[in-house]
């Protein structure tokens, strides 16, 4: 752990020394224990007061056009989270006024727990605590499909009308924008972007359960207990929304490694991990919804997040993001739509599927 801190750019202490007295949370001094990775560009900074530890989350120094509404949309989600059986950090207090530190922010509960990402710890390198780790994925991903938008105040959070309708059209349309961006060679380095863009529109499903979806749900977006496979919290919730839940369960799949395709969210050691199917059907157990047409919400998800890395590149290519970045993101969005394009000729399991054997 890091030595406390004075400070952190974006974060004045004393203002927020102040704000916490008015929310009645603690009182003296604020220290910076750790600055925490921040998921994308946000400023996650782990603090202490009167013995009491908070994590501060704010978005970056230079404001995107929509940054702070999304701070409180985070918030918002957390609060209603509350009381709920997913795994989330808990939320303390929210400030969605942008006189206090420049930008709305909020105060969660630190999280007991690490991030497979970015290392296993030796208590978890074993292959039957790494197969329920696994099934703990989707078991917190159910849960989440299970919430009541309604019940728990989020009947607005989102334009669930015709969202898989929106889908396709509109990502082709962002992937076409970035023909903007000097420098962008365009879509046909990802190869027939409109051949995987009309199958989805030809087998889209004509029905679906809204529901809250967390939107970026992957491997890199979730922590696990230090004492067991339970995931602990899922985190980053930056994207979340009302939509199809089983999109969240598709982007999952689509970053899933597969024997022989590891793709790009690497887990060392992968050996004990379920595969894609049995995450499927543990997902199952824990959902009423139709799995049916689970493998066109995989493609889909191959197709969304392939076109967000590869906006990356693109201006990265304009000189607006660094070069090394959007040739890595320009990777894995082309390994994206090759396993679209694999999935849409063989099916998201093909060979590789298993019946589950274990519980």
């Amino acid at each position: 752990m890091q030595q406390p801190d004075s400070g952190v750019e974006g974060v004045d202490l004393a203002a927020l020394a102040s704000w916490m007295n008015d929310q009645r949370l603690g009182a003296g001094p604020v220290q910076v224990v750790q600055r925490l990775a921040g998921g994308t560009q946000n400023i996650l900074v782990l603090l202490e007061r009167a013995g009491r530890r908070y994590v501060l989350r704010r978005p970056p120094l230079h404001l995107r056009a929509n940054s702070n509404e999304t701070m409180r949309r985070e918030a918002r989600v957390l609060h209603a989270l509350a009381g709920t059986d997913v795994p989330h950090p808990a939320l303390i207090a929210a400030c969605p006024d942008e006189q206090v530190l420049g930008a709305a922010f909020y105060l969660m509960e630190p999280i007991d727990g690490f991030n497979a990402m970015s290392g296993l710890p030796e208590s978890h390198r074993f292959a039957d605590l790494q197969h329920a780790m696994g099934l703990s994925v989707a078991d917190a991903l159910a849960a989440l499909g299970r919430v009541d938008p309604v019940a728990n105040g989020l009947a607005d959070f989102g334009k669930p009308d015709d969202f898989l309708a929106r889908q396709a059209p509109r990502w082709l349309s962002q992937l076409e924008s970035n023909g903007q961006l000097n420098g962008w060679p365009g879509p046909g380095a990802l190869g027939d972007v409109a051949a995987v863009a009309a199958w989805l529109e030809a087998g889209r499903p004509t029905v679906f359960t809204p529901g809250l979806m967390h939107g970026d749900y992957h491997m890199a977006n979730v922590m696990f207990r230090n004492d067991g496979p339970q995931v602990a919290a899922i985190i980053d919730w930056e994207l979340a929304t009302l939509g199809d839940p089983l999109l969240d369960l598709g982007w999952l799949l689509a970053t899933w490694p597969q024997p022989g395709d590891p793709g790009f969210m690497v887990v060392a050691p992968w050996i004990g991990f379920p595969s894609a199917a049995e995450l499927v059907e543990r997902y199952g157990r824990g959902s009423a919804r139709d799995l049916t047409a689970i493998g066109w919400y995989a493609v889909l998800a191959c197709f969304k997040l392939g076109i967000l890395l590869e906006g990356t590149y693109a201006r990265a290519c304009a000189g607006q993001a660094p070069a090394e970045t959007g040739d890595r993101l320009h990777a894995n969005a082309t390994w994206l739509f090759e396993r679209a394009r694999r999935w849409m000729a063989e099916g998201p399991f093909g060979a590789w599927a298993v019946t589950p054997d274990r519980a």
